[in-house]
Parts: structure tokens; sequence; C-alpha cells
């Protein structure tokens, strides 16, 4: 059922395409030859003329969004993704366009309408879907369009999956029960209940209408892995294998192929990357002298008073771990009184802390204390964005505390980061923000970068846990 669901809902995509499509590209006819933009429009080629480009232009479109996976499920397929193919699939379609007029010499169809109607049907392609995408959310809210799976192994991969779906309704997936053969049935998580054992599947399967099997074995249970697989494929019903060693491998496994042989490396750095590592270093550099530039008048103002309120330097300089595991002196705006460094270098600044001055309050409140590391960005010791560093005593004493910490030096310490706009700065929890550092690290990208720059704006100045 949900099967022709999706086809069905696949064809009204598709013929909602085609009509934002036309509608996009009549509209941009109208922006270039009827409406008073351009001072002088010549129309060289009749209505007609143009509207029959439209027979090569929808198909050609439609096939590029299938190509680009545009039709595939949203259940759990991000908007970030999604506009990126938009934008990729227009791209190309432009480019075939225009090589196209170029191979038919014709010099008389307006490449400014090609340009106008590609904008048009960005904008109206990404609007109609994030519609499509609220409408479908909130049915699947309200219990429509659900999709039955049943989960095969109890271990932490279960637990995890459970909770995500629990926290997510709107991606419509109603777990039915879950099969273990060391779990004695009746057994609950979170409501969802151990209903039998691993060989009852086959009799499971037809009364249940399954429309997915999760193989959630646990690492002691891999050794049956092929045997179980081969069960849930003579069900028929699509089978996914969801692993219980995802504190090992990193979310977007970074995969090889050695002559048929596939082999998953253990983690997957984007910026290893020499090419994406100096896109990422050209982005600090420029941004960095923006930002001095920017906050020049606030740095000056925060020299004077720091300097008019407490004695001391204007910079405070510390030890602390960057790329590679090398330590670097990073720059703030002193915000203590004077100490001596034994003192101060194991010790957190705790909630009333008498060494905090009475501007180093606001400085910090408001992390204007940080800016001065805008010349560790421009030096090269730290990027805009990444991992915030921390001092080679609490590096090593989280080593050996928290699995995976060592991971987030392989690329550069950062100003801010995606740890920093999810609320993990100060005294907060190490584990979570380690967590968010990894899936910095997993996930980079510019346009990453970017937002996390964005949110910065909004929610990273601003720290209510720093002290």
């Amino acid at each position: 059922m949900i099967k022709d669901n999706q086809k069905n809902f696949n064809r009204l995509c598709v013929l909602i395409d085609g009509a934002v499509i036309i509608i996009s590209y009549l509209s941009a006819w109208f922006l270039r030859f009827v409406a008073p933009i351009w001072e002088s429009t010549v129309l060289t080629l009749s209505f007609r003329q143009y509207m029959l480009a439209l027979v090569f232009i929808v198909p050609g479109f439609l096939i590029l969004y299938q190509a680009f996976n545009l039709y595939a499920p949203k259940r759990i397929q991000g908007r970030r993704l999604e506009l990126a193919n938009i934008i990729k699939s227009n791209t190309l379609g432009v480019l075939l366009i225009m090589f196209a007029l170029y191979m038919l010499k014709e010099n008389n169809f307006s490449r400014g309408l090609i340009y106008i109607f590609v904008f048009i049907n960005i904008s109206a392609d990404w609007i109609v879907r994030l519609i499509i995408r609220y409408v479908l959310r909130d049915m699947r809210k309200r219990g429509l369009n659900q999709k039955q799976i049943l989960l095969v192994g109890y271990s932490r991969a279960a637990e995890e999956f459970i909770d995500r779906v629990l926290a997510n309704p709107q991606w419509g997936y109603v777990i039915r029960g879950i099969l273990d053969d060391n779990i004695p049935s009746g057994t609950e998580y979170k409501g969802i209940k151990v209903i039998g054992r691993i060989a009852n599947l086959m009799i499971i399967l037809p009364a249940n209408r399954l429309d997915e099997i999760a193989i959630t074995l646990g690492l002691s249970e891999y050794y049956r892995l092929e045997e179980i697989v081969a069960l849930c494929e003579k069900s028929g019903v699509h089978t996914k294998f969801i692993p219980d060693y995802n504190n090992i491998i990193p979310t977007k496994p970074y995969t090889e192929d050695i002559l048929g042989l596939p082999v998953i490396n253990i983690r997957y750095v984007p910026l290893s990357n020499n090419f994406q590592a100096a896109l990422k270093r050209l982005m600090d550099i420029v941004g960095s002298i923006c930002a001095i530039i920017l906050f020049s008048p606030v740095m000056l103002t925060a020299s004077i008073l720091v300097k008019a309120t407490s004695k001391g330097p204007l910079i405070y300089k510390q030890e602390r771990v960057g790329l590679h595991n090398k330590t670097f002196r990073m720059y703030k705006f002193r915000s203590m009184e004077i100490q001596k460094e034994s003192e101060e270098k194991k010790a957190w600044t705790v909630k009333n802390d008498p060494r905090v001055t009475k501007i180093g309050k606001i400085m910090r409140r408001t992390s204007i204390d940080e800016l001065p590391q805008l010349f560790n960005i421009l030096k090269g010791d730290m990027s805009l964005v990444g991992p915030r560093p921390e001092r080679p005593f609490f590096v090593e004493k989280f080593r050996e505390e928290i699995p995976r910490y060592m991971v987030k030096h392989q690329v550069r310490p950062g100003l801010t980061g995606w740890a920093q706009i999810n609320g993990y700065r100060g005294d907060t929890s190490i584990r979570k923000r380690i967590e968010c550092d990894l899936y910095y690290i997993e996930n980079w990208s510019i346009g990453l970068d970017i937002k996390i720059l964005f949110l910065t704006v909004f929610k990273g100045f601003v720290n209510k846990n720093a002290y």
C-alpha cells in the first residue's frame, strides 16, 4: 500500500513540478518582454516560438529532477540537501539550454529570459516543496501516511532508532515491535515491545502488513547477520540495516572499493582534502579581516574599559591545544584579575567567580572578550568555525574520560562552532559538546560554516553559561 501511495505521490509531484516550470517560464517571459524593467526590449521571436521551447524544457527539467533524487521519499531527507539538488538540476538545465542554443546557432532567443526563468523556477520550486513537506509532516503527526516497521534484534541501535522515531512523529514511522532471541517477550522500551523470536518473522509478516524491516542486531550477534538478512529478504519486504557500532564509524561512512571488496574508513574528515582545506582557509582569511574591520570600534572601546578598570595587561594569552595536537597561544581580552599561571591553568571559571572583573562579566556574557581571536584566525592558529580549543591540562584529562575526544584536533579549532550554537558553551556537558564537534568534523561544508556563522549572530554571542 505504501509503495502504491509513494508512486501516486511521485506522479503528483511530477505534475506539480511541470506546472511550476511552465508558470516560471511564462513569468520570465512577462518580466523580460512586458514588464517595464528593461528600457529597450526587442521581441525578435514571437510568443508562440518562445512557448514551443517548453516542449523540450519541461520534460528535460523533470528528467534532471529525477536524476538529482528530487522524487526520493521526504520522511528524513533534509531541506538543505533538497535545496542543493534543486539548484544543481536547474544549473545543469541552464547549461544544457545554452549549449543547445549555441549548437543551433539561435542568436535571437533571449538569454536573459533563461536566467530569469531559472531564478524564478528555483525559488518557486523550493517554496512549493516546503509547502508539500509541511503538509506531509502535519499529516504524519496526525497519524496519516504512516509506515509500519518491525525491528529485528534488541540493541543500542534499536533503542536509539526508537528514540529518534518517537521524537520525530512527522517522519510517519510506526514501530510494531521487536524480534529477539535473547530478550523475553513482553519486554518494553518506551512502549515498544519484544513480540517474539527472530524465527517467527515469516509468521508475523503476513499478519502485520509491514512496510519495512530494520535489522538492529547487537554486536555480539553479527555472526547471524547473513542468515537473518536471507530470512528478511524472503519476506519480500524492504529491509535496511541499522548498525550497532555508530559510536565507532562516522555518520556518513567514507567507503572505498578495493577490487569489489568494500572498505569502511573509521573516520571521514572532509577537511583532509587539500582543496577543501584551502577553500576554508581562504574563507578564514577574508572573514577575519572583514570582522577585524567591522568590530574595530567594539575592540577599541573594550581596550579602553579594560585598562581603565583594572591593573594588568590588555590581552590575556593562554595556551590551548589546536590542529594535530599542537599548542598555541590564544588571545582574549583580559576579563579577570591577575593571578599565578599555576593557579589558573587547572581551574574552571565558576558562577559569581570573584576573579572576574565587573567589565569582564559583561565581556564574557557578550563574547566580546573572544574578539582578539580574530588575529589567531588570521595567523592560522584557529578558524572562524570549528571545535573550541581547550587547555592542555583538560585535554589530557578528557582524552582518557571521553571516547573520541581527540578527534576534534583533526581540524583547526574555531571561534564559534556547532556545539556553541546548540547551547553547549561554558559550564555544559563536555560529552554533548564532543558529539556536536564530531558531527561538524564529519559533515563539514562551506554551507555548514556559513549556517553556523549566521546562527552565531542570533545564538552564539550572548552566553548565559559564561561566567
